[in-house]
């Protein structure tokens, strides 16, 4: 038996750290967290500080992924979950809105302490969930420049996200798009100028916290910045060189501005900054950036979630249990995606057990987690009323929202001889140069185009298009007026690059060749134009989305007005803030 002085001194510490704990907290949550705090062993704590993912399907019982789920909720009493895309065959699928809430709510009934449910809804929950609105990318945002449509977005993903049992929006990112060949930024982002990406991140945070009847956690990502990259960090380990003024001036602006308005959480990035961190590790697992940096200079007191752990920028480097301990031990809160949560678990409690982690260390960051889910209400609630998903997600208005901020972003560049728009649609072609084999990209589009004039012909190809179908193209098109090409180039983990798949490039090539004037219309990465310079007109979308097509559209017969600026640098072809403004139905224009 320990001395009697030593248990006092035990007992005085420990009420020393909950004073702490629930001071930093709020009696509110507290009270609702602190009943789940004592209820936890060691390895129920560590298991709070996992969150898997999930697709937000509802599978059978009987299944393997079900008998995977039930393991990690009832067994291993992880403390969330993430919904992610279903990939199969090379196809993207997006959950049902309400198989997805039924799946959650089986899981949160399994739940002894209630689960916390993240999703990365940068587009609202479009991005991962089917039915819902499709929200043009951040970057469309950045180019229309209207942050009252962005705080409505904020809200809006706030009342969606709660509808479907999502508490945690791994959304707004913050990262400064500096680099033209960022493979896993890009549009994602809403531009270059740090200041503007700032002032964006802000409305979003103030958009979803004014939402106060369906709370969310609001995570903005990925620090101290992903955007002057050219390696996906989901392939190996991406590296920003900039010094310490350049990242104060550049990368860490919005991530203040994040801060002052309140931010619940901030995501880490796995790549290393040598400006900040001299050995090359991901800031994920420093100690210098997550604790020196973000929580001692920035003043963050929030909750500090991963990147993804099974993405090769940090799990080519370390073991899942390893990696897990390191991010604990720089300063993060909530790990997200290890490759191994059971290892995890084993890690960490090992790590406790040697000395390695302190037990305060450990409980400083579960109480956080269990005070959010308790701010969340999850305490009294846990369970969305699947009725009442359909109300919620069937929003004119902010279908109307979205399609009047892709409008307000189409940005013109080039304008050679007023190609732009149609001046005859009668003998205009349009080519829409899809990402994906059975890809719904131009179908929109199409349609637009029909409905206004059966004339104009259409041809939509997919990446699997070959050098025969691109010289009919050519041929088919040899006697338009003009030609416009709507080209689909998006961003994509474990792509490694933004650039036009297969037999894309040398099409269009062969189409500015040719005696028709061509028009290149970016749905999605504006760099396009970089390389294409032969084009005589250039309209940039940010964005891939039915509304973004929809908009295009409009525009290319003169039907709505010009009035997007560059929220980036195009080298040699454009700086942030041009933009040709153009009247509808007018070719003219000046810059």
């Amino acid at each position: 038996m320990p001395p009697r002085w030593l248990t006092r001194a035990a007992r005085f510490h420990r009420f020393l750290l909950t004073a702490a704990l629930f001071l930093s907290i709020g009696d509110t949550a507290w009270s609702a967290a602190d009943p789940w705090m004592k209820s936890m062993s060691l390895r129920d704590k560590a298991a709070q500080l996992i969150s898997m993912a999930c697709y937000g399907e509802a599978p059978s019982k009987r299944s393997e992924d079900y008998k995977k789920f039930r393991h990690w909720v009832r067994d291993l009493r992880i403390g969330g979950l993430i919904v992610n895309n279903r990939v199969t065959g090379g196809q993207v699928r997006n959950a049902d809105p309400h198989a997805m809430a039924l799946f959650l709510n089986q899981m949160q009934r399994m739940a002894r302490v209630p689960l916390i449910v993240g999703g990365d809804f940068e587009r609202g929950a479009s991005m991962r969930v089917a039915n819902t609105v499709k929200f043009p990318n951040a970057m469309a945002y950045g180019a229309a420049n209207d942050l009252a449509a962005t705080r409505a977005l904020g809200a809006e993903t706030a009342r969606e996200a709660r509808a479907l049992g999502v508490q945690w929006i791994y959304a707004p990112v913050a990262d400064v798009n500096n680099n033209p060949e960022n493979p896993i930024i890009n549009i994602r982002s809403f531009g270059e100028d740090p200041r503007a990406v700032a002032a964006q991140v802000g409305a979003f945070l103030d958009g979803a916290h004014a939402e106060t009847s369906a709370r969310v956690l609001v995570t903005v990502k990925h620090f101290p910045g992903h955007g002057d990259t050219s390696t996906d960090s989901h392939m190996g380990l991406a590296r920003v060189d900039a010094d310490r003024e350049r990242m104060a001036q550049v990368e860490l602006v919005p991530f203040r501005a994040a801060i002052e308005h309140g931010v619940d959480s901030i995501m880490t990035a796995h790549l290393a900054v040598p400006a900040y961190e001299p050995e090359q590790i991901p800031a994920t697992v420093s100690k210098r950036i997550i604790t020196g940096l973000l929580r001692g200079d920035l003043g963050f007191k929030g909750i500090v979630v991963t990147d993804a752990m099974d993405m090769q920028g940090l799990a080519k480097l370390f073991p899942p249990g390893e990696a897990s301990v390191r991010a604990l031990e720089a300063g993060v809160d909530m790990l997200l995606m290890p490759t191994d949560p059971e290892e995890a678990i084993r890690a960490i409690v090992a790590a406790v057990k040697s000395g390695r982690l302190s037990r305060k260390r450990i409980d400083q960051s579960v109480a956080k987690i269990l005070a959010a889910k308790a701010r969340m209400g999850l305490a009294r609630r846990r369970l969305v009323d699947l009725d009442e998903i359909s109300d919620v997600l069937d929003n004119e208005e902010a279908q109307a929202q979205a399609q009047r901020v892709a409008d307000e972003a189409l940005t013109l560049v080039r304008n050679d001889n007023g190609a732009f728009p149609f001046r005859n649609p009668d003998n205009g072609c349009v080519v829409a140069l899809s990402e994906g084999r059975f890809s719904q990209q131009g179908r929109r589009l199409g349609d637009e185009i029909r409905k206004r004039n059966a004339k104009t012909r259409f041809f939509l190809l997919d990446p699997l298009a070959d050098e025969a179908t691109a010289a009919n193209v050519v041929q088919k098109t040899a006697s338009c007026e003009s030609v416009a090409v709507a080209a689909f180039v998006t961003v994509g983990a474990y792509r490694g690059n933004v650039a036009l798949p297969g037999v894309f490039s040398g099409l269009l090539d062969q189409l500015t060749a040719a005696q028709a004037p061509v028009t290149l219309i970016a749905l999605g990465s504006p760099y396009l134009l970089k390389s294409f310079p032969k084009v005589v007109a250039y309209l940039a979308a940010f964005s891939p989305v039915p509304v973004s097509e929809a908009a295009a559209v409009k525009a290319l017969f003169g039907e709505i007005p010009i009035t997007g600026h560059m929220p980036v640098t195009i080298p040699g072809f454009a700086r942030i803030g041009d933009g040709m403004q153009l009247g509808a139905a007018h070719a003219g224009g000046s810059r």
